[in-house]
């Protein structure tokens, strides 16, 4: 099977984006326990600051030299860096190496990497704004792709909780999700 990452970019952002049109409490708990509702869409805003700036093939020190503040709007902030980042990635060489905290990778696997986390936070802000749950199909299959072969050691690198038990016939969203230490099954706890 063929993925066409830079689509599911898109959708992955348009998924977002639509979610963040439901925000109403900035301070509302998340499934990422560490993070509110404001924290979590900070995060995935600043991972969005860095795309541009990686992708022209600044080293990580010269990226987070020439990372701005965020102001107080942070759905025009999400559209503005969203935006950059979705202009950066169309233009990159997919074999192009990039310098991240962890590793010097390819452009194809920093998008790949890039995806999957806006996924999955797609579906924390849609459980902390009881908005829609259901993400893409296309993209959830996509996200497997990259999180199920590293099921050994997504929990060992700290990045998320342990994983979550389901039953075998569960939705691959579910499934997804459970890899990341999110059960879609329970409350969100405040």
């Amino acid at each position: 099977m063929t993925i066409d990452w830079l689509t599911l970019q898109n959708t992955a952002h348009a998924e977002f984006t639509a979610r963040l049109a439901a925000v109403t409490d900035w301070n509302a708990p998340t499934p990422d326990t560490d993070w509110n509702t404001r924290q979590l869409v900070t995060h995935v805003i600043e991972e969005q600051q860095w795309v541009p700036l990686l992708l022209e093939g600044r080293s990580l020190r010269e990226a987070r030299s020439l990372k701005r503040p965020l102001s107080s709007d942070l759905t025009a902030e999400w559209a503005r860096y969203s935006k950059a980042a979705t202009d950066a990635w169309r233009s990159a060489a997919p074999d192009a190496q990039v310098q991240l905290s962890y590793d010097t990778v390819t452009v194809s696997d920093y998008l790949r990497e890039q995806v999957s986390d806006v996924t999955i936070h797609t579906w924390d802000l849609a459980r902390a704004t009881s908005s829609a749950e259901v993400i893409d199909e296309q993209l959830i299959a996509a996200v497997w792709t990259v999180f199920e072969p590293q099921k050994e050691t997504l929990e060992a690198s700290g990045l998320f909780s342990s994983p979550v038990p389901v039953p075998e016939h569960a939705p691959l969203q579910s499934k997804l999700l459970a890899l990341t230490g999110r059960d879609d099954r329970l409350p969100l706890s405040a």
